[in-house]
């Protein structure tokens, strides 16, 4: 289920908090890193350690945007879908990246070098158009721009 490695970090993290569940994201943070994902049994296996069902701890992984359930490509771009970006160009955004990568939200290029999904907020309101590939944020953003935004991710 986790690997050595796996348990270690999340042990160490376990060490830091009051209770075993308030390391919940912390964990499945921990196992993406690892393996890009959390599948279901990586859930029951943090469950376990964490004394948690694996329902409450999926209820955890589902509630955040940034939990993968499922694989994902090498990177991932998170396109912002709040009425800030809409208002300020995200259909085109949208339009562009779907006929450049040939996929729609949920999709993985068949390189498995991209994954579109969109995200209701990323917080960047005063840079709308905007969108996030990998931990990078790129605000505002033009069409213009996004072949060179994506020729950075190999």
């Amino acid at each position: 289920m986790l690997t050595e490695k796996e348990r270690q970090e999340i042990d160490t993290e376990l060490a830091h908090c009051a209770t075993k569940a308030s390391a919940s994201v912390e964990a499945l943070n921990i196992v993406q890193r690892h393996r890009g994902w959390v599948s279901d049994e990586a859930v029951k296996g943090i469950a376990a350690m964490l004394d948690m069902t694996p329902d409450e701890l999926d209820a955890v992984a589902t509630f955040y945007s940034f939990i993968f359930r499922k694989p994902v490509g090498r990177h991932v771009i998170l396109i912002c879908d709040s009425i800030s970006c809409w208002v300020m160009g995200y259909h085109p955004l949208l339009d562009l990246l779907e006929t450049r990568l040939g996929i729609t939200f949920g999709g993985t290029t068949e390189d498995k070098r991209f994954t579109l999904l969109p995200i209701s907020c990323l917080g960047a309101c005063d840079r709308a158009p905007a969108l996030m590939v990998d931990d990078d944020l790129y605000g505002p953003v033009s069409p213009e721009m996004m072949d060179e935004i994506l020729q950075k991710y190999e």
